[in-house]
C-alpha cells in the first residue's frame, strides 16, 4: 500500500526528511548489533567467557533499533496493515480511514506510552538505576529513555501523516489529480 496521493505539505516534507534521516542511520546500529553478538558468541564458546555486558549491551542496542525504527516504517509507509479489502477502495475513503484509524487508536496509544514512560525514565534516572546483574551496564535510565524518545518520533511521523490526510480531504481542490504526490 503506498501513500503516494496524498500530498505533501512543508510541515510534512520537513518531518519526513528527519525520521528518513534517522532511520536510514539505523542501519549501522544493526552492523554493531551484530558484531557485538559475534564477539559474544566467540567470547563464550572459544574462549568460555560469558559477559553479562555484551548481552546487555545486545538488548539495548536491539530495543533502540526497534523503538526507532517504528516511526521509519511508519513514515515511508511500510509497517504492516490489512489491505485485502483496504487496496479496493477509493483513495478518499482510504484516508477517512486512515485518520479515523490514527486518530482513535494510534494517537491515544502513543500518548498513553509517553505518559508512563516519562515516568518510568524520571524514577530511574531518580535512583541512578543500574543493572542488576554483577558486571552488567550502568545507567539503565539511557535504555529506558529509548522508549519515549522512540514514541515521539513515532508521534512526529503521524503529525506528518496527518498533515497530509488533512491536506486531501479539507485542501485539496483536485483529489487524486497528478499533482497529489509531489
Amino acid at each position: 500500500m503506498s501513500d503516494s496521493y496524498l500530498p505533501h505539505t512543508p510541515l510534512s516534507r520537513w518531518i519526513d526528511n528527519f525520521i528518513s534521516l534517522i532511520g536510514k542511520r539505523l542501519v549501522f546500529i544493526w552492523l554493531i548489533l551484530l558484531a557485538v553478538i559475534v564477539v559474544n558468541v566467540i567470547s563464550r564458546y572459544v574462549f568460555s567467557q560469558g559477559h553479562i555486558e555484551l548481552e546487555e549491551l545486545q538488548w539495548h542496542l536491539y530495543s533502540i533499533g526497534f523503538i526507532f525504527g517504528i516511526s521509519y516504517a511508519y513514515q515511508s509507509d511500510a509497517h504492516i496493515r490489512v489491505d485485502m479489502l483496504y487496496e479496493n477502495f477509493s483513495d478518499p475513503i482510504k484516508a477517512w480511514i486512515e485518520l479515523y484509524g490514527t486518530l482513535l487508536f494510534l494517537v491515544p496509544f502513543i500518548i498513553l506510552i509517553l505518559v508512563f514512560s516519562i515516568q518510568f525514565v524520571s524514577s530511574s534516572w531518580a535512583v541512578g538505576e543500574v543493572s542488576s546483574a554483577p558486571g552488567g551496564l550502568p545507567f539503565r535510565y539511557l535504555i529506558k529513555a529509548a522508549l519515549p524518545t522512540g514514541f515521539l518520533l513515532l508521534l512526529l511521523a503521524v503529525v506528518s501523516r496527518l498533515t497530509r490526510i488533512f491536506q486531501f480531504l479539507f485542501f485539496s481542490s483536485a483529489k487524486g489529480s497528478s499533482d497529489a504526490g509531489k
